[in-house]
């Protein structure tokens, strides 16, 4: 991860033993991305202006009631800007977990794919402006207190679930 002093922008890539469509699919298809991360169904419309909504698992559910607290039903809120299937995709991106995520900006992100040497390179950049609680969360800075380790994290998993079929936890 690369992440400047104000942690506005977050850089991350990984190298994925598959093909750049299979990348792509776990990404954008729902029966896939229940599969790695926190687990949550990702539901997209893959066209310019189209609405994307990552919606949260029973174990975030589970989670939040064993902390005494209400997760709501949708965690991410955002709309596709760009969508090349298998190279680029790009979205608005807003975390609506809590109140203070909820209170920051929402923000933009994008994933290349590009196939290299026979794996696919997976670059994914989040430009975070004005959304710091976000920020720290995706950082991987508040994993100790069971958020989880941010992008690194969903991004290991997504690696380990495409090239042995099974994710780091489950």
């Amino acid at each position: 991860m690369k992440q400047d002093a104000l942690a506005t922008v977050q850089t991350y890539r990984v190298y994925i033993k598959a093909s750049p469509q299979a990348v792509w699919d776990a990404i954008t298809q729902p029966e896939w991305t229940e599969r790695y991360g926190y687990g949550g169904r990702g539901v997209y419309d893959l066209k310019p202006g189209g609405k994307y909504k990552g919606y949260t698992s029973q174990a975030m559910k589970d989670a939040g009631a064993r902390g005494g607290f209400s997760v709501p039903e949708v965690a991410i809120e955002g709309e596709v800007i760009e969508a090349v299937p298998a190279k680029k995709l790009v979205l608005t991106w807003h975390m609506a977990m809590d109140e203070g995520t909820a209170s920051d900006a929402v923000t933009r992100l994008t994933y290349e794919l590009e196939e290299v040497g026979g794996v696919t390179k997976l670059t994914l950049v989040h430009e975070l402006d004005g959304a710091p609680r976000a920020a720290d969360i995706l950082a991987g800075k508040w994993e100790s207190q069971g958020a989880g380790g941010g992008w690194s994290w969903v991004l290991s998993d997504l690696k380990s679930l495409l090239e042995t079929g099974e994710g780091l936890v489950r």
